[in-house]
């Protein structure tokens, strides 16, 4: 008897060979600014290290040979990787079926097959993240365990690889300790409180350094690329950040700039960043959805109610760190397995009845 194969798989497939292709013949076409990182990496401009993004990227490729390779030879490694790490974590049953969860996710494999193929630090970040979402899969884990492990695992690449990630663990466990208490709009409750945690990070670490969280990173990221045209989607508040009510300003525009980005519509003339901005928009409404249902069955759904506060921390801490749009979905991107788990999280239980 002949095998089927089953729609959704065969769907996934083909939409991964299809965006394959893309991601081979991306490097042929684009304009070479867009390789700044991929460039940066694999030509030694920073030296091979353990610590540091670049520095690990960096010893990443040249240890691999991938440094030494063209940009569509790397392509051709790379991205049947990340396919395969959405494949194990498992594709939904009615991935044929064109709804808003799949079209996210066909777009964020074509922005894979952009962004990620080439060198890419975004491409040690999807690999490691996945590891966060196959140890929440592992049901012989017991849950406290795995929170405590996954946790462990964002401080440690925190420390190794991006210092921001060190406040996603610090901020979900808060937001995770609110949502035990009895409240009416526990979801929007839980979101204010994750902003007021990062609030007295951020005045905390003003007053040890000097200067509040996002003027010394995002605003200086900004001032470094001023009159140039590294980038056309620069995230700028409004009102300085150097008060405390211009930083708290800074933290909600930078959050509302990369997550609910209604502000970039004023880039009409740039298709990119508006199919950017309808995708985010797409992405965050559909998430905050599912963080609803999650919050009504926590017991049922406690290690996908945990992934979405970590998911929900990252998009807090993007706020404050993230310089432009093109940045914010490269990187959301980056950690696209943990979305991609909590997008399906009904896929593995036959008892759930909603959809999206």
């Amino acid at each position: 008897m002949a095998y089927l194969v089953k729609k959704n798989e065969f769907i996934f497939w083909l939409l991964c060979s299809f965006a394959w292709l893309i991601a081979v013949v991306v490097p042929l076409v684009l304009p070479a600014r867009f390789f700044f990182d991929a460039n940066t990496i694999v030509n030694g401009v920073v030296q091979e290290g353990l610590l540091g993004s670049y520095e690990f990227a960096t010893l990443f490729y040249k240890v691999t040979g991938m440094a030494y390779m063209p940009f569509s030879l790397v392509a051709l490694i790379q991205f049947p990787v990340l396919m395969y790490i959405l494949y194990k974590i498992g594709v939904p049953d009615d991935f044929h079926i064109f709804n808003i969860k799949n079209l996210i996710v066909y777009l964020a494999i074509l922005i894979m097959a952009v962004f990620i193929a080439m060198p890419s630090k975004e491409f040690i970040t999807f690999v490691y993240v996945a590891v966060i979402v196959y140890i929440f899969k592992n049901k012989k884990l017991p849950f406290y365990p795995s929170l405590l492990l996954s946790g462990f695992l964002l401080v440690f690449f925190g420390i190794f690889f991006r210092p921001y990630f060190m406040l996603i663990p610090i901020v979900g466990l808060g937001m995770y300790a609110i949502t035990f208490v009895k409240l009416k709009n526990k979801n929007v409750v839980t979101f204010v409180y994750g902003f007021l945690i990062i609030i007295f990070i951020s005045f905390s670490y003003g007053l040890i350094k000097g200067e509040f969280l996002t003027e010394g990173t995002r605003g200086m990221v900004n001032a470094n690329r001023a009159n140039t045209d590294a980038s056309n989607s620069v995230i700028i508040s409004p009102v300085e950040a150097d008060t405390w009510y211009g930083e708290i300003f800074s933290i909600f525009y930078g959050f509302f700039s990369v997550n609910l980005p209604v502000n970039g519509f004023k880039h009409i003339f740039s298709p990119q960043i508006i199919a950017f901005i309808i995708w985010q928009l797409l992405l965050f409404w559909i998430l905050f959805v599912r963080f609803t249902w999650a919050l009504k069955n926590r017991d049922k759904y406690k290690y996908e109610l945990w992934a979405l506060l970590l998911i929900f921390s990252y998009f807090i801490v993007q706020g404050v760190f993230e310089p432009d749009l093109g940045s914010a979905v490269k990187h959301k991107i980056g950690v696209f397995p943990l979305i991609y788990y909590a997008l399906y999280y009904e896929n593995s239980r036959s008892d759930v009845q909603e959809s999206v």
